[in-house]
């Protein structure tokens, strides 16, 4: 299994542009079980959509605290505008520093949704990768090794969240992190830190105690894509019906 980490770059390239298809390696670093880690933290995450402003003040937090380059993102904010006929418009704050730029026309209803990567507990990118760079923590997040990631793009193509993105400075898989640098010192991921309206939580799950696992018991929730069998660990709540 270690030996199957070790080949290059250049060697796993040269295999796949032979016509050898997709390499599949034992994932060597997916740990802990896909119900609750190994009986430490079990680090999960909530966005309540019914708090959320489209500020993108977690937008700005996320890009200075991980330093992501223009044009990609870690996290981003969907602006949902319904028409009175019930058409859905969808658009994302991306340029002039995360702003949404006021539209025109009639709006039955219009809120704003989240999106970061769902930190699944059975993560289709983990499987397809050929290397064994993407995989899952003790404690629940779903991570990069940048150290033997050859920037296939298979993870990016694989997610079913477009949470993935290939770095254009490292030419890497890149992702949202949860701000594991954070977190394991106990301070908050930055866009949670970050949100005025207190719309992003996390927390552990296997503390019944935590505030999270608290608030999952006592509020509906919904999580995106549910039948992609993946177990995302982002729950959303008061999400509207338009949210796919």
């Amino acid at each position: 299994m270690a030996d199957s980490c070790k080949w290059s770059r250049r060697e796993v390239l040269k295999a796949i542009a032979a016509g050898t298809g997709l390499l599949v390696f034992p994932v060597a670093v997916t740990r802990g079980d896909s119900t609750g880690g190994s009986g430490g933290h079990y680090w999960a995450y909530a966005v309540d959509t019914t708090r959320c402003i489209g500020c993108c003040a977690c937008m700005r937090a996320c890009r200075d605290e991980n330093d992501v380059p223009d044009g990609v993102f870690r996290t981003w904010i969907e602006r949902y505008r319904v028409a009175p006929d019930g058409e859905v418009h969808v658009d994302v704050a991306t340029e002039d520093n995360f702003i949404f730029a006021p539209v025109a026309g009639d709006v039955a209803k219009a809120f704003f949704v989240p999106k970061l990567c769902n930190h699944c507990a059975k993560s289709v990118c983990n499987q397809v990768c050929p290397v064994g760079a993407a995989f899952r923590t003790p404690d629940g997040v779903v991570l990069v090794d940048q150290a033997h990631c050859i920037g296939c793009g298979y993870c990016v193509q694989a997610c079913p969240y477009g949470s993935r993105f290939i770095n254009p400075r490292t030419h890497m898989a890149d992702k949202c992190t949860f701000c594991y640098h954070r977190i394991n010192k106990g301070l908050p991921p930055a866009c949670v830190l970050a949100c005025p309206r207190q719309a992003r939580l996390y927390g552990d799950l296997n503390d019944p105690t935590d505030h999270l696992s608290v608030l999952l018991r006592q509020r509906r929730y919904r999580l995106l894509k549910p039948e992609m069998g993946t177990h995302p660990k982002c729950y959303y709540l008061g999400l509207d019906r338009e949210v796919i």
